[in-house]
């Protein structure tokens, strides 16, 4: 039984209180996967994929018109500033628009036969099946893309979901639940839970559970991964340090407004967040310079303002943390460029470093925050060595106009995805994203997603009419 069965959701830009919410104990988890599994279980009352496409369609038209209402929600519990929060909501439609639009190529293949003497006489193919219930934890960074990005999808492969979002920002996801019953989504195939890591790690490791996709930090992942029954699959998205190789030939003037969105995007609370920038020597001061002028022109502040451009961490206690990595980092050695304080309790100024010792940890861990650290070289290929050295492999960049020089970093680079002149956080719904490595495994993205969420079923026929 919980202690505490309930908490309060804050404001991150000022700590205030939005709503208390209530919290399930184990119990109550036990209902909640029985009845997904009851279900899924009865093949009579799964969704066909008409009705699906139907479900899906109505939610997207639901949230249009809900726009500015997800958006201030969103806004509140997550302190993205409003025209970024906008942006997710838009996302968020999109997304669930491919979702009903991904639900025709959910199919199967023939698989030729005759091919031997053995196999004459038959006819075989397969058909895509959901995979059976699936169990989602999300992270707190973007509270309603990613609950369409975990929920959508196993409602377009068919499959019934339990969805627990972040305790910093379930609001939204559960008015997207809200937005999904409304749109015709039968009972129980979609149950949101609120309840601490105790109740979630049974959650996620009982053994009805099917498929376990999972959005958050790399040791939480790889832990509740080794924890999951027999036969359970599963998919994790964690974070890196998405290293960007700038050469001598990049052109500024695209570069840098790409380079400032790409690191200080949401305070920088984003997986593929820049963090890591290696810049040609012969360059590097005037990058610099330039770097520098842009981020000092970001507006910091409250979320609600349409004019700001970075927001508050999501705790007081994160920027401690960033505040005492930036500090640590400038004692081994780093020079501070730009910020480097604290603006509030939870509002950090946009921070350039300059060449910290690789054993900071603002070079060797994802510092998930509004700092971006800089590094000379004079060596490419020692530039992507160090790109390479830690264990986080998600996405990269790198900014050169010679088609020679991106070709062979592109190749060079261990990441899922290489962006050529555009900044690492650049990411459309329909692309495949996701880290390898440490950070992560599986796919995302939508269509990804929703095919990680099916296994396929053989038929083979056998006939002499064959």
């Amino acid at each position: 039984m919980n202690k505490n069965m309930s908490q309060g959701i804050l404001s991150p830009y000022d700590q205030s209180l939005i709503k208390e919410v209530s919290l399930i104990d184990g119990t109550a988890l036990d209902g909640i996967i029985n009845t997904a599994k009851k279900l899924f279980d009865d093949q009579s009352r799964w969704i066909p994929p008409f009705r699906r496409i139907e479900v899906l369609e109505k939610a997207a038209l639901l949230m249009k018109d809900r726009i500015e209402e997800l958006t201030i929600v969103a806004l509140q519990e997550g302190g993205k500033p409003y025209k970024d929060s906008r942006a997710e909501v838009l996302r968020a439609i999109n997304g669930v628009k491919l979702a009903a639009e991904h639900i025709s190529q959910i199919k199967g293949e023939q698989v030729p036969m005759g091919l031997s003497e053995a196999s004459l006489n038959r006819l075989a193919f397969t058909v895509k099946e959901p995979i059976g219930v699936v169990a989602a934890i999300s992270a707190f960074n973007h509270p309603l893309n990613l609950a369409v990005h975990q929920i959508v999808t196993a409602i377009a492969a068919g499959c019934p979901v339990i969805f627990k979002p972040a305790l910093a920002t379930p609001l939204s996801s559960l008015l997207l639940g809200e937005i999904l019953e409304e749109a015709g989504l039968p009972f129980g195939w979609l149950q949101i839970v609120l309840c601490d890591n105790e109740v979630a790690e049974s959650l996620v490791t009982d053994p009805r559970i099917s498929f376990f996709s999972f959005i958050g930090s790399s040791k939480v992942g790889w832990y509740l991964k080794s924890k999951l029954s027999p036969g359970t699959r599963c998919s994790l998205e964690h974070g890196g340090v998405a290293p960007v190789i700038v050469e001598a030939d990049a052109d500024f003037e695209e570069m840098i407004p790409e380079l400032v969105k790409g690191s200080f995007y949401h305070a920088g609370q984003v997986c593929v967040s820049v963090q890591r920038i290696h810049v040609n020597e012969n360059i590097c001061q005037e990058f610099l310079e330039k770097f520098k002028k842009a981020t000092n022109q970001l507006i910091v502040g409250n979320p609600l303002d349409k004019s700001t451009d970075v927001g508050p961490l999501i705790t007081v206690r994160e920027v401690d943390r960033v505040e005492n990595w930036v500090n640590e980092a400038i004692a081994e050695g780093a020079t501070l460029i730009s910020g480097g304080k604290r603006l509030s309790e939870t509002l950090f100024k946009p921070t350039i470093l300059f060449n910290p010792s690789e054993n900071s940890k603002v070079s060797s861990l994802e510092i998930f925050g509004p700092v971006v650290c800089v590094y000379p070289f004079q060596d490419r290929n020692e530039a992507v060595k160090k790109a390479n050295g830690l264990d986080v492999h998600f996405q990269a960049a790198v900014f050169t106009k010679d088609l020679d020089v991106a070709l062979d970093t592109v190749k060079k680079l261990n990441a899922t995805s290489v962006m050529v002149n555009d900044h690492t956080a650049f990411r459309v719904d329909w692309m495949p994203f996701g880290g390898r490595d440490s950070s992560g495994i599986g796919m995302g993205g939508i269509s990804y997603a929703i095919e990680e969420m099916t296994r396929a079923k053989m038929t083979v026929f056998k006939s002499k009419y064959l």
